[in-house]
């Protein structure tokens, strides 16, 4: 059998509702790594986001035969991975209503565009990040993908936390300024909640 052929979503379900191996290796290799960022953007934490795919996985094979014809694979693989970060996070701590609107505006905006789009505008923002001034950039990451807060970022790098607080909203700024509408969206909600 030809790897062309999982390329057909159809096809690919069948498969994999036969058992077919090949078919599971096929969609975790063409999955596998964009599910990860999505789950990191949710949880903040790579090898935890990891956890949730490689369970999404492992239930989506062993409930394979439940998949339904003509369902996006790929949306299905989405809202598992959004699902499971949902119920892992009302394991470890409550889930505020300020936060369950969170989650659904992120997965919203995940779901209700093509999952591509999403991953160029991700790929973007890094990217603008990246080219965020060096003490600016800095602060940001600490702030925001390392979860630091404020006080723990200005003791660390032996500032006031005045000016990490100003390093961030210059960051945001210019994020803002150097982003599209979606690409703006996204930046606020996958980093806007930040503790303070």
């Amino acid at each position: 059998m030809k790897i062309d052929i999982y390329s057909d979503n159809d096809s690919l379900i069948a498969s994999l509702k036969k058992g077919d191996e090949k078919a599971y290796a096929y969609l975790m290799d063409t999955h596998y790594q964009k599910l990860c960022v999505y789950a990191n953007s949710l949880i903040r934490n790579l090898f935890a986001a990891e956890d949730i795919v490689q369970n999404v996985f492992v239930r989506l094979w062993e409930q394979r035969i439940k998949l339904k014809s003509h369902q996006s694979l790929k949306s299905f693989l989405y809202k598992s991975v959004y699902n499971e970060f949902i119920d892992q996070y009302r394991k470890n701590q409550s889930l505020s209503t300020l936060e369950k609107s969170y989650f659904d505006a992120l997965n919203a905006v995940v779901l209700d565009d093509d999952t591509e789009t999403f991953e160029r505008v991700m790929s973007v923002i890094n990217r603008e990040i990246q080219n965020l001034p060096p003490k600016c950039k800095e602060v940001f990451i600490l702030s925001k993908k390392e979860g630091l807060t404020n006080a723990e970022i200005a003791d660390y790098l032996k500032v006031t936390v005045k000016a990490v607080e100003a390093q961030i909203t210059k960051a945001f700024s210019l994020l803002s300024a150097s982003l599209e509408e979606k690409g703006r969206t996204i930046l606020f909600l996958l980093f806007g909640h930040g503790k303070l």
